[in-house]
């Protein structure tokens, strides 16, 4: 059974699939059909932020890109984390490895009703939201929540 506290007002991937903002490790919007994807809404220089990235890591290095794709949707606290060489750096930084869309509009961000740093968005292999956790400290239920979406039958 799926603990989480469901926040957002979308409840699909549609916002960032059709998402035409800059991209940093990808092209555009990866292929989710059929994934779980886990959306971490983060803004680089938010340290909650950066606490939640080695799990994102965890997760990423222990189930095959087949079945889980983490995305990021970078929304800038600050006027220094607009730009997209400081974004593209902290990235860097950070190793962080996986797509982020770049949402300096807060588009993405306010299409989930996110209202707070660091916020994942968890949805399963049909691209339906299923869980959000807000903030960090999360790390064992949104580990929980991934890996029973993943045993769901396609």
């Amino acid at each position: 059974m799926l603990h989480a506290l469901i926040l957002a007002a979308a409840t699909t991937l549609a916002p960032i699939a059709g998402s035409t903002a800059a991209w940093l490790n990808a092209e555009h919007a990866p292929a989710t059909a059929g994934k779980v994807t886990v959306v971490d809404v983060f803004t680089f220089g938010c340290i909650n932020c950066k606490h939640v990235v080695p799990e994102l890591r965890r997760l990423r290095a222990a189930e095959p890109e087949s079945d889980l794709a983490i995305i990021g949707v970078h929304a800038p606290e600050t006027p220094y984390e607009r730009e997209r060489t400081n974004v593209r750096g902290a990235l860097h930084d950070q190793d962080i490895t996986w797509p982020v869309v770049i949402d300096n509009d807060f588009a993405i961000w306010k299409a989930y009703g996110v209202d707070a740093w660091p916020t994942q968005l968890v949805f399963d292999r049909h691209g339906k939201l299923r869980a959000t956790y807000v903030g960090e400290g999360s790390d064992a239920e949104l580990e929980r929540t991934v890996h029973e979406l993943l045993a769901e039958r396609k």
